[in-house]
Order: structure tokens, then C-alpha cells, then sequence
């Protein structure tokens, strides 16, 4: 396809990134094909551990929970609760299992201790409480932010008592159905309840607002960012739960992008912090549009990281990874006229890849779009790698020897 590449690879280390990119971005996105494959999170762990101490960066943030990741925040931070326990409660879609996961958590934990606040690094989920079976019950979200509020302005200013959210909210499990997903009726997300929820919701995030700006001091500034948190989620899971109720065509794509600006608005909140490495599927944070087949319903939508980029402008980088192959799961060799064949026809195990320059160098040869014999792993598309600003390539990826993940995304 073009002679030599070599010229525009690199190994897979900060500096090289670094010189990839305009200034440093406040959110640099590294992108996975796959779920499941340690190999791919350990190269993330080395890139995070230098990032931070050679750039500056403090904060990780990964595609679980934004509600669970405070567990391991409070870890890492802290040392709050046992690594075992951390790993159990602290991660969703079963990313606890996995031993680069684990790793992270352990070195983080490391890392801080006796450091002052400022230098600590810091990890975040930026994905909405929702699972492939569903939303959670805003239940965590609404109580936390009632409670903040109540801890700071005059009982008559708020619209609701907790005794009132507790009899809306009922059981949680009529908000996790299973068959919510695929069965819009077993949804409550549109019963007058929930209904009501919503505007109480809406209610006490303006309360928020209006009432408690973004303190000054360092100690009540914790609680300000959390507090935002849970309002932003809470809002978000109750609009989620009201579209699974929908019986119109619409309903997945729009559920789809709903979840993409729960996380969007995450990120962008992580963004006002401090500098940020991301960690997703590539299809949660390329520029371009994102598609997937739901049985044969073709759906599209704008990922999180098409709406952070459009906002963020350079404070956005996103580095797609591709793999060579993952044998373990019937992935092979690729073939040699495929962005993945000429990138598996280099020597080295890992490189990170100059995107552009890469895209403008096999242009004329047209390379065609790789095959996936296994749903979980998506191949770079020929024609997005120059919205891309790198490409991290890794030879051959294999799962933790501890226990393997979904490869749903």
C-alpha cells in the first residue's frame, strides 16, 4: 500500500503523544476496540502513569458508572475501603474483574499516599448508571442532592421532603427490569410517579444553581463538584427511564443519545478540573458519527466525544487504538490491505501512529475496511483515521488472566 511508515511511528509513550498534539489537551481520550482485553488496558496504565509525571495530568476517568467511581475516588484518595472491596463495588459493566484494573487502582492508591491534595491523582467513571439491561434508580442520585441541599438552605426553599422522593422513588428494582430494554411497557420511566420525579428533579438542580455557587474554598469544593454530580445524573437517568417507556420508532437511537450527553456532560465537567486521560471504546469517543446494528435496526448517534470536541475545540485529543489480532477470541492476522495489515507488518509489538501523515500516505491505495469474525471488536474504519489525532497500534491483545469482560460496549 505505501512503502515505509516507519518515519511516523513511535513507541507508545507521553512524549510521543504529546508531540502528536497541539497544546496539552485538557481531555486526551485513548480509545479501545474491545472490551475485555488486559493487554490494551496495560498500555493505559504505563500512558496514565506517565502522563502524570511528566504533563501534569491528575484525573482518569473510564467508561463505569460516574455514581460507583466515587468508591474508587474515595480509595485512591483516601484509602477508604479494601482494594477487594474497591474492585467489587467501585466499577459496572463487570470492569471490576479485571487485573489492569486492579493494577490501576492499586498504583493510584500508591501514588498518593502522603502527598498533599494537590499533587493526588484522582479516577472518575464518566458513564451514566446504566447498564446494557438498563438505567439504575435515580434513587442514589435524588437523596444525595436532597441531602446537600437541605444541609445548606432554608427548609422552605425545597420543593419535596426525603419522605416524599422515598414514596416516588418505591422499590428500586421496578427501575432495573430487565425487560425494560426490550419491552417498553415494563417501563415505569412515564407512570405519573415518575413524572412527578422529574420535575422535582429539576426542582432542586435549579435550587442548586441559583442558590449555591461553586465555593472558593478548597475543603467545601468536593462536595460542590459531587453534589453537581448526582444532580446531573439524577436529571439524566430519570429522562433515560422516560424514553425506555417510549413505544416509537425512535426509542433506541434515542436512548443511545442520551447516554452519549450524560457522559459528554461528565467529561466536561472533568475538563474544568484538571487535565484528564479518558478511556472508552473508540465508538464513545471518535469525532465522527457512531453506528451500530440493533438485530436489523441501523442506529446512529453523536458519541460523547464528537460532543466534547465540538465544545473543547484542541482541549479535545482523541487516539484510536486497533488491534492486530485477539486469538483468543477467533481474530487473526489481518489482511494486508487493511489500515490494521499494514500497521501488523511493522516489527514492534506496540506504536503510536501519526494519524494524518498515515491517512494521507495510503489515500491513493484506498485501504479497505477490515472484517470482524467476533461481534465484541470493531476495526478502525479507513475513512475515520484522519479524525483521529493517533492511532495506538497493538500487535496482538489478550484478555486478563484473572477472569475475561463482556466484549459488549
Amino acid at each position: 500500500m505505501v512503502t515505509d511508515i516507519k518515519d511516523i511511528t513511535h513507541a507508545v509513550e507521553a512524549s510521543a503523544v504529546m508531540g502528536l498534539l497541539p497544546p496539552r489537551p485538557r481531555l486526551l481520550a485513548l480509545g479501545e476496540p474491545t472490551h475485555g482485553a488486559d493487554t490494551l488496558l496495560d498500555v493505559r496504565n504505563e500512558l496514565f502513569r506517565q502522563l502524570v509525571e511528566q504533563e501534569g495530568y491528575r484525573w482518569i476517568a473510564i467508561e463505569s458508572d460516574c455514581l460507583r467511581g466515587l468508591v474508587v475516588d474515595d480509595h485512591v484518595t483516601s484509602g477508604a475501603g479494601t482494594l477487594d472491596e474497591v474492585m467489587e463495588h467501585g466499577f459496572s459493566h463487570g470492569f471490576g474483574a479485571s487485573a489492569a484494573n486492579r493494577e490501576l487502582v492499586r498504583w493510584m492508591r500508591e501514588h498518593n499516599e502522603g502527598r498533599p491534595a494537590s499533587e493526588r491523582v484522582r479516577f472518575a467513571g464518566f458513564d451514566g448508571p446504566l447498564e446494557m439491561t438498563g438505567g439504575a434508580s435515580p434513587r442514589q442520585a435524588l437523596t444525595a442532592l436532597h441531602a446537600y441541599l437541605a444541609a445548606r438552605v432554608d427548609a422552605d426553599l425545597l420543593p419535596c421532603t426525603p419522605e416524599t422522593l422515598d414514596r416516588l422513588l418505591g422499590p428500586d428494582d421496578r427501575w432495573t427490569e430487565p425487560a425494560a430494554m426490550m419491552d417498553p411497557s415494563r417501563s415505569v420511566g412515564q407512570r405519573p410517579d415518575a413524572t412527578q420525579l422529574r420535575l422535582l428533579a429539576d426542582d432542586l438542580v435549579a435550587l442548586f444553581e441559583a442558590r449555591i455557587p461553586q465555593p472558593v474554598a478548597a475543603s467545601a469544593s468536593e462536595d460542590w463538584h459531587r453534589a453537581h454530580l448526582y444532580g446531573r445524573t439524577a436529571t439524566g437517568l430519570l429522562r433515560y427511564h422516560f424514553w425506555m417507556a417510549d413505544t416509537s420508532p425512535a426509542r433506541m437511537g434515542r436512548l443511545l443519545d442520551l447516554r452519549g450527553s450524560m457522559m459528554a456532560a461528565n467529561l466536561l465537567s472533568l475538563a474544568e478540573r484538571a487535565p484528564t486521560l479518558v478511556f472508552a471504546h473508540n465508538s464513545h469517543l471518535q469525532r465522527d458519527k457512531s453506528s451500530m446494528r440493533l438485530g436489523d435496526l441501523p442506529l446512529e448517534w453523536w458519541s460523547a466525544g464528537a460532543i466534547v470536541s465540538t465544545r473543547l475545540g484542541e482541549g479535545y485529543a482523541f487516539l484510536a487504538t486497533a488491534v492486530g489480532t485477539l486469538h483468543h477470541q477467533g481474530v487473526d492476522a489481518p489482511p494486508p490491505d487493511t489500515v490494521e495489515g499494514l500497521l501488523y507488518a511493522l516489527p514492534e509489538e506496540r506504536c503510536v501512529v501519526d494519524s494524518r501523515r498515515l491517512a494521507a500516505a495510503v489515500a491513493d491505495a484506498e485501504p479497505a475496511a477490515r472484517v470482524s469474525p467476533w461481534f465484541g471488536y470493531a476495526p478502525l474504519d479507513p475513512v475515520q483515521v484522519a479524525g483521529t489525532d493517533g492511532i495506538v497500534f497493538v500487535r496482538d491483545a489478550w484478555p486478563s488472566q484473572a477472569s475475561a469482560v463482556s466484549g459488549d460496549d
